[in-house]
């Protein structure tokens, strides 16, 4: 049964609500897509803009899931690059290294392309902190911050002390940081609700309320719903944490972790004294907070996993005191949103690109970094259905772990490895 949108800031906030209508009797397309976060609707405006005929189906609303809960934040950080790099040589050789390079920043660019190109409202601002927790961050800071400068980039980032971090982020707890100012951060439900009028403008059909009962196999495969059918060429899983479909191929390699995230009141003059270059932050440990300020002048602040798969019983008062401890200058600051989504966590932290027949497709797991991701890879499905094979074949040819009974030992499994890097964390 479809259900509403969490309570969100994002949902409050909304400039245009969708407003799709249930799939009904059959039909036929180029290409059906199951799921309407950021995989889905970003491959729709790919295709369409290639003049494939496209349709959309999802169970609740367009961005109703991690899409539209997230925090926001597009950075060139790829969850699994150490795991990716050690794979991609297999196939790639030394081609990798420079492969997976410009794949940091290929999300960055597509969607602030796309944002210019069909002038999509979600509060675009560039300018992200990624800030040293502990002394010894510093290193990998540092050797990332050099990486940057070898590639060109040097212009765009700034390598700060623990004083400079005082001057752009007011707050005592981190010893130095990397300031680049290529990361964006955004309102993401604004953001894929526009890209999906733009998938709608090129001819792109899409329905919400529409819960896929299965997938039919064969040179004619079928997306079918409880009211409807839709034939295509092409099929395309994009349901990442939220879908139960093809578990027999599928299941026991993607577990749900629900994050959280709290927004304050508008803190009115307090906003820019504690933030006064607007930026998105987040720091360098296992398991991370973050935070920015909203267009209207809120602290929206993320921090933690819950890797049972389960959603956590209190999440404010959970962050609060993170909060508060971040910047004691909000402390009785009220809360006035707190919400939680499921990210798709995969064991190895790659994105797992693949297909399961011919002509039935999926993509998912971007491990807590959908938003950049999840652009990266709806570019490369397109260019796969499209018949350019090359960089899908790249990432379908990494391996992945298949823990056996699936969630049931597969969340318990993560939760005891996250607890062991953040043991790990203590002593570095």
């Amino acid at each position: 049964m479809a259900e509403p949108r969490c309570a969100s800031y994002y949902t409050a906030s909304i400039h245009q609500e969708s407003d799709y209508s249930r799939l009904q009797g059959e039909m036929k397309v180029d290409v059906v897509i199951v799921g309407g976060g950021f995989t889905g609707v970003a491959t729709a405006v790919e295709l369409a803009e290639r003049g494939y005929r496209v349709a959309i189906v999802e169970a609740n609303k367009i961005g109703w899931g991690a899409s539209g809960r997230n925090g926001g934040q597009v950075t060139g950080s790829l969850s699994g690059e150490a795991a990716m790099r050690k794979q991609m040589r297999r196939t790639l050789g030394e081609a990798a290294d420079d492969f997976l390079w410009n794949l940091r920043w290929r999300g960055q660019r597509i969607i602030r392309e796309r944002v210019e190109k069909y002038g999509i409202s979600c509060d675009l601002k560039h300018g992200h902190l990624q800030a040293a927790w502990q002394p010894s961050h510093m290193l990998a800071l540092r050797a990332d911050f050099e990486a940057c400068q070898a590639h060109g980039m040097g212009e765009h980032v700034e390598l700060l002390d623990a004083r400079q971090v005082r001057e752009v982020v007011r707050t005592e707890l981190y010893h130095g940081g990397l300031l680049n100012r290529c990361n964006l951060h955004l309102h993401p439900l604004n953001l894929c609700l526009g890209e999906a009028r733009v998938a709608e403008s090129l001819g792109a059909m899409l329905f919400e309320h529409s819960p896929v009962v299965r997938i039919e196999h064969g040179a004619s495969p079928a997306v079918i719903t409880e009211h409807g059918t839709v034939r295509a060429e092409r099929v395309l899983l994009a349901g990442n944490a939220y879908h139960r479909l093809e578990r027999r191929r599928l299941g026991g390699r993607l577990f749900p972790a629900s994050l959280g995230i709290v927004t304050t009141a508008p803190l009115g003059g307090l906003a820019e004294a504690i933030n006064p270059h607007d930026l998105a932050v987040y720091d360098c440990r296992f398991v991370l907070d973050y935070y920015r300020l909203t267009a209207d002048g809120r602290l929206l602040f993320g921090g933690g996993a819950n890797y049972s798969g389960k959603a956590s019983p209190d999440i404010a008062a959970e962050l609060q005191p993170r909060l508060e401890a971040t910047f004691p200058q909000l402390r009785g600051t009220s809360i006035d949103y707190a919400w939680q989504g499921m990210a798709g966590i995969v064991v190895n932290r790659i994105p797992m690109l693949g297909r399961l027949s011919d002509n039935v497709y999926y993509a998912q797991g971007y491990s807590g970094h959908g938003v950049a991701t999840s652009h990266i890879v709806a570019e490369i499905m397109a260019k796969a259905i499209a018949g350019h094979m090359e960089e899908f074949d790249t990432f379908a040819a990494c391996r992945h772990v298949r823990v056996p009974f699936g969630d049931a030992l597969g969340n318990p499994l993560l939760a005891a490895g996250m607890w062991y890097y953040q043991m790990l964390e203590r002593w570095r």
